[in-house]
């Protein structure tokens, strides 16, 4: 439903638009602006596959955090969990700061309002049990850029892609930690390179395909880990595929499931 914007923020320049307040699991809702970036379907996935990774994750770390989505799913199913985030867009960031105020977990929340590519020195000796990411997916000049600010660095790759969140995430994992990062399809060599070059490795790549039938995914969902193999040595990894919608363009049950596990239905999307 809409609220209004008067009381709600201490700089209204930065809030212009109309904001809706929306359920995002059956716990928590989040604020977030009508015609800005809005949470969607990678960041469902990316939040249901952390959640199933390290289901008890004490320390969860979530980069380029945006509104707040990815983390309050975490947080969602993980009550005893602390939660670390950083975002470097300002209007993300104040709505962030809101939708975890609103939702009382500022409790056990660290936010940092800068760029993952420069994480505070206090963060060198803390490492996380589970770290997140949803980076943009299109490198500047390959894909048409939003006149809105907040969606355009959701949407390009204007502070960094997979790298940049890799070699970062790298350098924060605890031992037995794992990444869970959405990319886009066409990113996937990179993503492989990256995660190569730092030494992690892959254990599972959800692809997840907006309607059965077409050509190519939208985008994965990948977990990654230390890698502990000798360099160069060849492993596989599991893969398992995602259909948001049927060939007749109804919901799949996997969808019906993913809402579920977050104790939605499907009449909370509509």
């Amino acid at each position: 439903m809409p609220i209004s914007q008067s009381s709600e923020s201490a700089n209204e320049s930065s809030l212009q638009d109309e904001l809706t307040d929306d359920a995002i699991t059956n716990k928590f809702r989040v604020f977030q602006r009508r015609r800005g970036h809005r949470y969607s379907l990678d960041d469902l996935l990316t939040a249901h596959d952390a959640v199933h990774e390290k289901p008890h994750a004490q320390r969860v770390l979530d980069l380029g955090t945006g509104i707040g989505s990815v983390l309050l799913m975490v947080a969602s199913n993980n009550p005893d969990c602390t939660l670390w985030a950083i975002e470097a867009q300002e209007v993300s960031y104040q709505l962030l700061t809101r939708n975890i105020q609103r939702n009382t977990l500022a409790h056990r929340t660290t936010l940092v309002h800068g760029d993952l590519r420069n994480p505070p020195k206090a963060w060198s000796n803390v490492r996380y049990d589970l770290i997140t990411a949803t980076p943009p997916y299109f490198p500047p000049g390959t894909a048409t850029r939003p006149p809105d600010d907040q969606k355009a660095f959701a949407r390009i790759e204007l502070r960094g892609g997979v790298e940049a969140y890799l070699e970062t995430a790298s350098k924060y994992l605890g031992c037995d930690g794992k990444i869970v990062i959405c990319v886009s399809h066409g990113a996937q060599s990179r993503t492989l390179a990256s995660a190569s070059q730092w030494g992690l490795r892959t254990t599972h790549q959800r692809r997840v395909w907006a309607r059965e039938g077409h050509l190519n995914p939208l985008f994965s969902v990948w977990t990654l880990e230390h890698n502990r193999t000798p360099t160069h040595t060849p492993y596989a990894w599991k893969i398992s595929e995602f259909y948001a919608r049927d060939q007749n363009g109804e919901r799949t049950q996997q969808y019906l499931g993913l809402r579920a596990f977050f104790g939605m239905t499907i009449k909370d999307d509509e």
